[in-house]
């Protein structure tokens, strides 16, 4: 009987834990979309400008070149920020976890 109780509480800790976890999860990619959105628009005004404008750029970088620059620097935005905000997250979390067993 006891132990049954306490299984039940370790699955309610664990269901606990699994939607913090989704949560944080959830967070960091909307965080994530959003940094890569004004890094897409911040990079590619400059990059399609700068290939209409300059000899250099208007002879070396084709299409090809200015959607990789584009969306190498988007995809870095995404990465570091979702990963930022997972971390910060978790450990916002696990603070207050912490907190409450006392």
């Amino acid at each position: 009987m006891a132990r049954n109780m306490a299984d039940k509480a370790s699955l309610a800790s664990l269901d606990q834990k699994l939607s913090l976890a989704k949560r944080c999860s959830q967070e960091g990619v909307m965080a994530g979309t959003k940094a890569a959105i004004v890094a897409t628009i911040a990079t590619a005004i400059p990059t399609v400008a700068s290939a209409r404008m300059l000899p250099w750029a208007r002879a070396n970088l084709n299409p090809t070149a200015q959607a990789l620059i584009v969306s190498t620097v988007a995809g870095m935005a995404y990465f570091i920020v979702a990963d930022k905000t997972v971390l910060a997250t978790a450990r916002r979390n696990s603070f207050n976890t912490a907190d409450s067993n006392f």
